[in-house]
């Protein structure tokens, strides 16, 4: 068994998806103190944005229910440097175009689906954080953390008490 130590929140970036215009104040609490915030999408309210910028900055991509004016300044997909962590968010998984090797990503963040999820593929760490917002089916109600340790990136799935 691998037992990884994750840094003071200050290190971590909280990555959070679906919340589907429920913003829980149990997700607000668990993000309190992160160096950055990614939203995979599926926001549902645009002042969500604003909620989480108070918390630290904030890098989101549009999802497949958000719409109107406000979802159309937001972009599909962003690619980003955090740290060494060079991490492209897309919302669905399934409509990634390119090789993450190719695209020199490390972290590749999606959500949609709402299942969490943590897959280490050697030189590419896909992450889904599940999803925050409202419940669906019997899955868990949960976001995400994601930092640097020696080099590669790490993350940990973090339910949210509800």
């Amino acid at each position: 068994m691998e037992l990884h130590i994750m840094p003071s929140l200050a290190g971590r970036i909280g990555v959070i998806s679906a919340t589907h215009g429920l913003l829980r104040p149990e997700a607000l609490e668990a993000l309190a103190g992160v160096r950055h915030i990614l939203h995979a999408g599926d926001i549902g309210n645009p002042d969500h944005l604003d909620v989480l910028a108070r918390i630290a900055p904030v890098t989101a991509i549009r999802g497949n229910i958000d719409r109107g004016p406000w979802a159309e300044a937001l972009p599909e997909t962003a690619t980003l440097t955090i740290g060494s962590l060079r991490i492209h968010m897309i919302h669905d998984r399934k409509e990634l175009q390119g090789d993450p090797g190719k695209g020199g990503w490390n972290v590749v963040l999606s959500g949609h689906s709402h299942r969490p999820g943590i897959e280490d593929a050697g030189k590419t760490l896909w992450l889904n954080p599940g999803a925050a917002g409202p419940r669906r089916f019997r899955l868990p109600i949960t976001l995400a953390f994601l930092w640097e340790e020696a080099g590669r990136p790490r993350a940990a799935i973090h339910p949210l008490p509800v």
